[in-house]
């Protein structure tokens, strides 16, 4: 269904509309030096696939320009409880300046519904989503901070007693590690709701890597984890390993074990895989694990901004 001039929405992309869309975004990423769209909203992108509360946005280029070549992408997230959806978007470089990022926000909020807020990304912080995000009478709402060290490794830490440590066992460990994500990040809008199709997906990227995924166990009762990812070197930077995600059981908190992860997988990315300089994303109010990073010699990279455009400021 065409909802508004050149945007069409569709809750599965075609072969034709999955290749303009990866179009896009390679341009975007290759103009910004940072990808314009997650990696699980990446992950959602397959000809033919659809999944519950998932709309893509595709835009082609105005007439007087191209007509027909890609020209921009939106991918809307409508959770299925009440609270806001979720968007991200992207304009080719190539077509920028010329109101298909404010056509597309009207065409989100569109789909979206009068009866939601609606959040975008803005990843990196681009002076031109801010823009966009003013003229919506948008508030942020939100500040996702990457941090990043360059160093050797870190001394180990002491693990509490009882605990040791091994690695992730696909299709063994599976439910008790989405168990303890969801009690780990209960509070988390993202990572707290992963599914087991969330971690399959993942498990099948060419980056995983079970030797670089760290559980601390207690018993047989699994109690924290450091899962690590390594990105391959690019033209704009050297390979760079990544403190996916740390989580910790609540009952555990406080008692030292979350440092102890982060070590472990600091020094497994440095010594046994090389790498230096090691990247993480952390929420700026997250004060507590924020600390931990700068003790562990993170400084701030750059930031992904999060405006809400609230129900009462449709335009």
């Amino acid at each position: 269904m065409e909802i508004a001039k050149n945007i069409i929405d569709t809750e599965a992309l075609d072969p034709e509309q999955l290749a303009a869309v990866q179009t896009v975004l390679r341009a975007a990423a290759a103009e910004d030096g940072r990808e314009a769209v997650s990696e699980a909203g990446r992950l959602r992108l397959r000809a033919g696939e659809s999944r519950p509360g998932v709309v893509h946005f595709v835009q082609s280029a105005p007439a007087d320009r191209a007509p027909g070549a890609p020209g921009g992408y939106a991918q809307l997230e409508l959770p299925a409880a009440p609270g806001p959806a979720t968007a991200e978007l992207a304009v080719h470089p190539e077509q920028r300046g010329r109101g298909l990022g404010r056509a597309l926000v009207a065409a989100v909020l569109d789909g979206a519904g009068p009866e939601r807020a609606v959040d975008f990304w803005a990843h990196g912080g681009h002076p031109a989503a801010g823009r966009l995000a003013a003229a919506h009478g948008a508030e942020l709402v939100r500040e996702l901070r990457q941090m990043r060290r360059t160093g050797p490794a870190p001394e180990a830490v002491p693990l509490p007693a009882g605990v040791t440590v091994r690695t992730f066992r696909p299709g063994v460990d599976d439910e008790a590690w989405l168990r303890l994500n969801a009690l780990a990040f209960a509070h988390h809008p993202e990572q707290g709701s992963w599914t087991a199709r969330d971690l399959a997906e993942r498990i099948a990227e060419p980056w995983f890597d079970p030797a670089g995924f760290f559980l601390a166990v207690r018993g047989e009762r699994l109690v924290g984890f450091h899962w690590t990812k390594v990105h391959p070197a690019s033209a704009a930077e050297p390979a760079l390993g990544e403190v996916y995600v740390v989580g910790v059981d609540p009952a555990e908190q406080g008692n030292g074990l979350g440092r102890a992860l982060t070590a472990v997988g600091l020094r497994h990315l440095a010594e046994d895989r090389a790498l230096p300089t090691v990247l993480l994303y952390v929420d700026a109010d997250n004060t507590a694990a924020v600390r931990v990073y700068e003790r562990a010699g993170f400084t701030v990279h750059e930031v992904d901004l999060m405006y809400r455009v609230a129900e009462d400021r449709r335009r």
